[in-house]
């Protein structure tokens, strides 16, 4: 017989019960699931906000620098006054030094090679000014302010920085300062009669025998490295507009005596910035050999040392005798043979080291070796064309030279007087040189050249 109504009716209601019971194991599973994934999910997301959070700096790595896990070559200028013009105050122009930024972005100028600040009293012959430190521990605080808005202008523009913390020679007080601030006497300089460069360098040599001298330096040093930009709000051990701390403008040794001093400078002066700076690269600043009294194995034995990351040289045609002012023309071949043989020498140390080298000075007079711009610039045209091409070439086989920057960027500026006066524009040329010597305008034909080679670089790196 078939089942009461009461019992089919109970036997629903039971049905009922596990299918709401399955129902809401079903639901409780697919929430769960749910909710893991919305987890995990939120997990990724908030690990990808953090790593792209991180800021990107220039490693130097396989013997060439990288930039975001990329192979970076480049083709820079030098910049020096770029913290001067920088400054709020009566030496400052921020609306150049923002025009000049962008016009250097878009002639592929991303790597400028800058002066941190000058030492000393602002009142003293052939010298930058205004000076940064002004005695020991003092700071000028315009200044300051300059070096922290240049980089901070830079960082937008993702251009990178390579600072000099110190100078061998007179025209931004350097090594020469600070013996006169530890009662080594009046600083002969050069440029001031009857005084000669062979007294100056002697005077000079004597700072890496000066503990006191040295002392001071460092405290310098961990002073500005552990400076937050009032910008930015970051501390410049962690801004990736600055690529590279390097420790001087030609430090020299200005004797083969010296040699030995001058490496153990090098050591002590890069364990203070690696006890600081953790992301940041350090280099020497030196010319190569030339700077290291000719002799290659010092040269590759300062940057050998395991602080160092990669190698510099420096080349001056008209300084080293090669260039003849009276014809520059008919002695540019010869210019570019010897500076070919130098670069080969030091690249070949830095293959054997297995890290980059980059040629981060060089420059050539205009044609007839004056110095206004109704000049032509087609001897320099070709001169940097030559070191242009070398990066390039590098860029292409991966190999080590993996940069330069050019002496010196002069932009918009324009020369007043043969030497350096207060008021004047300041250029590419320091002011102890002659106002127009080695400077790069941004109206000269060399700019074209640049922004040339620029892109075929960029156009290599993209591929």
């Amino acid at each position: 017989m078939g089942k009461s109504s009461s019992s089919l009716q109970r036997e629903i209601v039971k049905q009922k019960k596990r299918n709401s019971a399955l129902l809401y194991t079903r639901n409780s599973t697919c929430i769960h699931m749910i909710s893991r994934f919305l987890t995990f999910s939120a997990l990724v997301l908030l690990f990808s906000v953090r790593m792209a959070a991180q800021p990107e700096f220039v490693k130097a790595e396989g013997g060439h620098f990288t930039f975001g896990g990329k192979p970076y070559y480049y083709i820079g200028a030098n910049y020096w006054y770029g913290a001067i013009i920088a400054s709020p105050g009566k030496y400052g122009d921020r609306e150049r030094l923002l025009r000049e930024l962008d016009f250097m972005k878009r002639n592929g100028i991303n790597n400028l090679r800058i002066q941190a600040g000058a030492e000393g009293p602002d009142d003293e012959p052939y010298r930058v000014t205004p000076s940064l430190q002004t005695a020991p521990g003092k700071y000028n605080d315009e200044i300051l302010d300059g070096l922290d808005f240049l980089l901070a202008e830079m960082g937008k523009r993702g251009q990178h920085a390579i600072l000099f913390l110190n100078n061998s020679w007179d025209w931004s007080g350097g090594f020469a300062q600070y013996l006169n601030w530890n009662g080594y006497g009046p600083i002969p300089y050069p440029m001031v009669k009857p005084n000669t460069w062979p007294q100056f360098m002697s005077f000079s040599a004597q700072f890496l025998h000066c503990d006191n001298c040295k002392d001071q330096f460092f405290n310098h040093i961990k002073f500005i490295l552990n400076r937050t930009n009032r910008y930015t709000g970051k501390k410049y051990t962690d801004d990736p507009a600055i690529m590279t701390w390097e420790i001087g403008n030609e430090p020299r040794a200005f004797s083969m005596e010296n040699l030995p001093a001058l490496e153990q400078y090098v050591k002590e002066t890069a364990a203070v910035i690696r006890a600081i700076d953790k992301n940041h690269l350090i280099t020497t600043g030196t010319e190569g050999q030339w700077g290291c009294e000719n002799s290659i194995e010092a040269f590759e034995k300062i940057h050998a040392l395991p602080q160092i990351d990669y190698l510099t040289m420096h080349i001056w045609p008209k300084n080293w005798s090669w260039l003849d002012v009276k014809d520059i023309a008919g002695s540019l071949d010869k210019s570019i043979a010897n500076t070919n043989k130098y670069m080969d020498d030091q690249i070949a140390v830095a293959r054997r080291l297995g890290k980059p080298i980059v040629l981060e000075e060089f420059g050539l007079p205009r044609d007839f070796h004056g110095y206004t711009l109704n000049e032509r610039t087609s001897c320099r045209d070709k001169y940097y064309s030559n070191a242009f091409e070398k990066v390039t070439d590098h860029c292409i086989r991966k190999d080590v030279l993996a940069g330069c920057n050019f002496w010196g960027f002069a932009g918009e500026g324009r020369p007043a007087h043969l030497f350096w006066v207060k008021g004047d524009n300041y250029l590419g040329d320091p002011p102890n040189e002659e106002q127009g010597l080695n400077s790069v305008f941004n109206t000269d034909s060399t700019i074209t050249v640049i922004a040339s080679y620029n892109q075929k670089l960029n156009a290599l790196l993209k591929k």
